[in-house]
């Protein structure tokens, strides 16, 4: 799977899919699942980079002190919260989502890279996922985006 990194705005960020087959409904169904989970973990601040403890702490984690506040005094630290995700389109062997990333670190294009990586070995064969940018072939809309309802996360 090769991974390519177009023009990024976190803000205004379209991730594409190039796939081996067109996709089958069940085929859809798993990746719109690893988005949208994806999205929740960043919407519930699950990208903070600030706050890394347990990676930190290296491999013997057994009875580490896990500091509530995340190493922070008080709410010093910022919140790193996605805010937007669009529906999932499909175009024959392609599939794209549009996402405003918000606040949250770049470890959350890491975490779906590696994801979508092990997703191409054991489901659906990823030729290329590309992050930013636009297709010449499909064009991305200019006009207000279709979001997926996340109410009950605020």
């Amino acid at each position: 799977m090769h991974v390519e990194f177009r023009e990024c705005n976190v803000f205004d960020l379209w991730i594409w899919l190039e796939l081996e087959t067109v996709p089958t409904p069940v085929e859809q169904q798993y990746i719109e699942e690893i988005f949208s989970s994806w999205f929740f973990l960043g919407k519930l601040g699950g990208f903070n980079a600030e706050n890394l403890q347990v990676q930190e702490a290296g491999v013997d984690i057994s009875y580490m002190p896990y500091s509530e506040d995340g190493g922070h005094s008080g709410d010093s630290r910022l919140m790193a919260l996605m805010h937007n995700m669009a529906d999932i389109e499909y175009q024959g062997v392609w599939a794209r989502c549009w996402f405003d990333l918000g606040t949250s670190d770049a470890i959350a294009l890491d975490v779906l890279i590696n994801t979508l990586t092990q997703f191409s070995k054991d489901y659906i064969v990823i030729r290329r996922v590309i992050v930013g940018g636009e297709n010449p072939d499909w064009p991305t809309p200019d006009h207000e985006r279709t979001f997926i309802p996340r109410a009950d996360l605020n």
